[in-house]
């Protein structure tokens, strides 16, 4: 699916928002991210760290939980992915590995492959999520 500048402008929006609110006291690295599903609807995250490492949440595992908890099981066709603009290189980031496995979870559940918007401080990638995770494991192998 093709987005709108204004789909993308208000996705990538949410998820800077997101990423303020993160809790990140030990790395004050603070990402967003913002899932878009095919009713128009809109559900963010951000990133939350422990003081136990191994236990830190990344922002995209938080809002597909959060989109679980409201009752969602598939009809995801965009992610957008923000980092904090004042650390790093500014370099667009992309979803760790295991977020990677826990959006195509969902995206499999709906049949979807839904582009990545990978956000950094001035530039945006754009690319399937079939594309950073090929040849995916999903719920259609347990059956």
């Amino acid at each position: 699916m093709n987005l709108s500048k204004e789909q993308e402008a208000e996705l990538i929006a949410e998820a800077r928002a997101a990423g303020e609110k993160a809790y990140a006291p030990y790395s004050d690295y603070q990402v967003g991210s913002a899932l878009l599903f095919d009713d128009g609807a809109i559900i963010t995250g951000s990133n939350v760290e422990n003081a136990r490492y191994g236990l830190a949440l990344c922002a995209e595992t938080v809002a597909v939980s959060r989109a679980y908890g409201e009752g969602r099981r598939g009809g995801l066709i965009a992610i957008a992915v923000t980092g904090p603009i004042h650390k790093g290189d500014g370099a667009p980031i992309t979803p760790c590995g295991r977020c990677r496995q826990v959006l195509n979870e969902i995206a499999q559940l709906g049949g979807t492959d839904p582009i990545v918007l990978c956000v950094g401080k001035d530039e945006v990638r754009r690319v399937l999520l079939s594309q950073l995770l090929p040849h995916a494991f999903g719920p259609a192998h347990l059956t």
